[in-house]
Formats: C-alpha cells, sequence, structure tokens
C-alpha cells in the first residue's frame, strides 16, 4: 500500500499525506503441490448446478439468509453503499490516548508528507503539545475504518481500530486466594526478569528455522530432528516459583 495518497481532513483545512505502512509479513509463503508429481495445485471455481467451471465476471455477492436461501448484490448495489471517505481522513475529535484499550488497535501506517507542508507541521505541533490522539473516520481499499492519529517520532501515526461490536472480552475470571509467600515470590521473578523493551532482540525463531531448513534442503542436506525438552512437572506453585527464580 506505499505510496497511497490522501489528505487529512481538520476543520477546513486540508493536510495532504502517503500512507506508509509499517508492518511487513514475515512469515514464508508455501505453494500446495500435488504429492505423487510435485505439480502446483490450481484452484478452479466450479458451479455445481451448472456442471461448469465459471470466470470472475460470472459472479455475484451472496448472503445465506436461511439455509440454502440467498439474497444477492451485484458489484454496483455494494459500492453504492461505501461511506464516502475514500480519499480523505476526516478527524471528528481528540481524546486521552490513555482512554484506549490496546485491544482496539488494528493496523498501523505513518503519515508522511512529499514536500515541506506547513498545515502538515502544524498539525503534528498540535499533536505533540496536546499529548491528544485524534480519531478520524477513512477508507481504505472497500473497508470503512475509524482511526486514531497520534505524535511519533516527528511523524504522524495512523492506527486503525476496532469497532466495539467486534472486540468479545470474556467474562471475569473469579480470582484464586494465594498467600503472602506466593505474591513474594512471584514479584521477585517479576524483578529477576525485568529490563528494557528493545525490540531487536525479539527474533522470529521459528521463521528463522523455516528459513534455515530452506537453505538446508536446497543444498540436499537432511534436516536433524529436534528433540523436545520435557519441563518438569510441579503441582506446588511455591515449589514452582522457587526453581524458576534459581534457572532464570
Amino acid at each position: 500500500m506505499a505510496n497511497v495518497h490522501s489528505a487529512i481532513s481538520f476543520g477546513l483545512v486540508n493536510i495532504p499525506i502517503v500512507y506508509n505502512p509499517i508492518i511487513k509479513n514475515n512469515d514464508t509463503s508455501f505453494n500446495q503441490l500435488h504429492k505423487k508429481c510435485g505439480n502446483r495445485i490450481r484452484y478452479q471455481k466450479y458451479c455445481e448446478h451448472c456442471k461448469k467451471l465459471v470466470t470472475e465476471a460470472d459472479l455475484i455477492k451472496g448472503y445465506e439468509y436461511e439455509k440454502g436461501e440467498f439474497i444477492t448484490f451485484t458489484k454496483e448495489e455494494l459500492a453504492n453503499m461505501q461511506i464516502d471517505a475514500k480519499d480523505s481522513i476526516e478527524i471528528i475529535s481528540f481524546v486521552p490516548e490513555n482512554e484506549i484499550e490496546p485491544f482496539y488497535y488494528e493496523k498501523s501506517y505513518v503519515l508522511t508528507t512529499q514536500k515541506k507542508a506547513k498545515a502538515y507541521s502544524l498539525f503534528l505541533e498540535v499533536l505533540k503539545k496536546t499529548k491528544k490522539v485524534a480519531v478520524a473516520k477513512t477508507a481504505i481499499g472497500s473497508k470503512f475504518y475509524y482511526c486514531l492519529l497520534r505524535y511519533l517520532e516527528g511523524n504522524i501515526l495512523m492506527s486503525t481500530i476496532y469497532f466495539e461490536e467486534e472486540v468479545h472480552l470474556p467474562e471475569q475470571v473469579v480470582e484464586a486466594k494465594f498467600t503472602k509467600q506466593e505474591l513474594d515470590l512471584a514479584m521477585k521473578l517479576v524483578e529477576q526478569l525485568s529490563g528494557h523493551f528493545e525490540p531487536s532482540t525479539y527474533k522470529d525463531d521459528y521463521q528463522n528455522q523455516i528459513k534455515k531448513a530452506i537453505e538446508e534442503k536446497i543444498e540436499g542436506r537432511e534436516i536433524p530432528k529436534k528433540v523436545k525438552k520435557k519441563k518438569p512437572s510441579m503441582k506446588d506453585l511455591v515449589t514452582s516459583l522457587q526453581k524458576s527464580l534459581e534457572i532464570s
């Protein structure tokens, strides 16, 4: 989505911006092959009723409101219902950041400007000085979003957020009683494991192993089987905490 142009609407002030996704998926992509011959599997759209393959032009979208009963929508009908917010990020309010629970955040983008823009610099300074985040609405592709704009190291960070009806929290778990000794040991373990958040130290071990295995297979070498270490089973909480302090 790099180099997608839009604009922040701050009252009657128009601030041109460019979307820059900051997250890149690190997963290794695999293809499905036929085990017998090693060729790639292709997926085709097939109509069971007409007994034939169909093309994209033959398709419409349907909603199953009862088992086997559908109402249908054309692309034009769905397009007519889209919220008119595709080419703008319209600010509707400013709120304290600590009022927003972390589970509402979805995907983030850095919003930059291609040239020195006074309006961009002014808005950036407003976010920095007020220490508030702007709540805005926009559309990315065909999907409507509410989003948050905040100051981040000389740039504007935009994070799309989930709607309240998309968030489902479980019922509160009844808290069990614990002893002072258990609490003290747990606090000591936290203190022993405490440090600072340094993202560069957290590596994707699983993906790194896959990439290494790919290289090994290309070179024709066998991949050694991994021996799983058994974790000691301890039913007593105090013993588990004491042993944890010894090995951490």
